[in-house]
């Protein structure tokens, strides 16, 4: 009865152990972005959809509008 009772905790053990060791915190990992001043877009930046295509043409994925002068600035995955 006791050898079965310590075998018993020992099973338990592991178990707790191996789910522990599973059930870790998750990272989430987001890619940094670089911005590049756009060369090709005139005038004063007002919409992020207009900027965006602008910046595709420049061979970047997307861009925004940024900054107290609004410039346009396409970004792309460092």
């Amino acid at each position: 009865m006791a050898h079965s009772m310590r075998f018993f905790a020992i099973v338990l053990l592991l178990a707790m152990l191996v789910m522990a060791t599973e059930m870790g915190p998750m990272r989430i990992v987001e890619a940094r972005n670089c911005d590049s001043q756009s060369h090709h877009f005139k005038g004063v930046c007002v919409s992020d959809t207009n900027c965006a295509s602008v910046c595709q043409t420049e061979g970047f994925p997307s861009g925004h509008c940024r900054g107290f002068r609004h410039r346009c600035f396409c970004t792309r995955p460092c």
